[in-house]
């Protein structure tokens, strides 16, 4: 397997990766989304809510928020010993607000320095004149098997590695450049002939092989290679999502070997 990284921030992570099958490469993607933990907000007890927003919309909002996540700190709700959660697996942050102002995810209050709104300015509601809030919600640790809020991913996705080739029949007419929709190609007037100059951006719709009457150029795509692309909501970086995927999948497939050594 290669691997090379083309695009990398905090949220974001595009690489290539070489030498698998598209089996290998779809459950990690599928781990990455639905089985990588994160914290988020589980249960509230409102104890006060002068708001015009319902109870419910508020605790959904809340649910919503993204929050910093240390996985190593905790350990998922369902693996926890405990009844009705404890400082293993879960994180109180409190809310106490006097309007008017509009309240915002920084004005919640965590009891775990480590844990916090991944974005201070997320607008959770608004209170007028002489109306309160106050709640605690609770945090656990959980899966996007479980509920959309535990996914860590706002994309996570893959495509194979284009393949453009143009052979000997290609005359430059350019009309595969003027009919790309993502300017892949363009026409090198020095030597006389249509080059490749962006072929990652390219994705395969292959308007440029229809425009083509000599039929001289072809798009497939790359058996093995793909081009893939996480983008998180804050509470993993990309390469946390990806190493704890692969350390997911690792040890699902430690436990089918073990057991198939076991039934032999």
């Amino acid at each position: 397997m290669e691997i090379n990284v083309r695009e990398k921030n905090d949220n974001e992570l595009t690489f290539i990766v070489d030498g698998v099958d598209i089996s290998f490469i779809n459950a990690i993607r599928r781990i990455c989304t639905v089985e990588v933990p994160t914290l988020a907000i589980e249960t509230v007890a409102i104890v006060k809510n002068d708001a015009a927003l319902f109870d419910e919309v508020l605790a959904h909002r809340l649910g919503l928020v993204p929050l910093e996540t240390d996985i190593e700190a905790f350990e998922l709700a369902s693996e926890c010993d405990c009844e009705n959660g404890c400082p293993s697996c879960s994180v109180s942050l409190i809310l106490k607000e006097v309007g008017p102002k509009v309240v915002y995810s920084r004005d919640l209050s965590s009891t775990h320095e480590a844990v916090k709104p991944v974005y201070d300015t997320i607008p959770l509601l608004k209170l007028r004149e002489g109306e309160e809030v106050e709640l605690e919600a609770i945090a656990k640790l959980g899966i996007g098997l479980e509920h959309a809020k535990w996914q860590p991913t706002t994309t996570c996705a893959y495509k194979y590695y284009p393949l453009i080739t143009i052979d000997d029949a290609c005359e430059a007419c350019g009309k595969c450049v003027e009919q790309c929709p993502r300017n892949v190609l363009d026409y090198d007037e020095a030597e006389g002939k249509i080059i490749i100059t962006d072929i990652e951006n390219c994705s395969m719709c292959k308007t440029c092989v229809r425009g083509c009457e000599q039929e001289s150029i072809h798009v497939e795509s790359q058996e093995g290679k793909f081009i893939f692309k996480i983008e998180t909501d804050g509470s993993l970086s990309p390469e946390e999502v990806l190493v704890n995927a692969c350390d997911i999948l690792k040890d699902k497939s430690e436990k089918i070997v073990a057991f198939s050594k076991g039934g032999s």
